[in-house]
């Protein structure tokens, strides 16, 4: 199971529920956030998805503690054409 928890302006907690519970601090601009998705989900929702596709690539254990949101394009350059899949945007 995945949580996100707003913290701040800009900024999520998620917690990754494995066999070893993990915590990530992420961040998510408005302006990436509307690129991704238009503003059609939330950004909640959008979060559990790209984490979604980084556990299908990788255990919660090696995902970074804290990054931004982006940042995961550049490690998967496939991701953002999977998430707007995903995203159905």
């Amino acid at each position: 199971m995945i949580s996100v928890t707003m913290t701040g302006i800009n900024e999520y907690e998620v917690v990754v529920e494995k066999p070893t519970e993990t915590v990530h601090r992420v961040t998510l601009s408005q302006d990436y956030y509307r690129s991704l998705c238009g503003a059609k989900v939330t950004h909640e929702w959008l979060i559990i998805q790209a984490f979604k596709f980084l556990l299908e690539r990788e255990p919660n254990t090696a995902i970074l503690s804290s990054f931004d949101i982006k940042d995961i394009n550049g490690y998967f350059p496939e991701f953002e054409a999977a998430l707007a899949q995903r995203l159905g945007v």
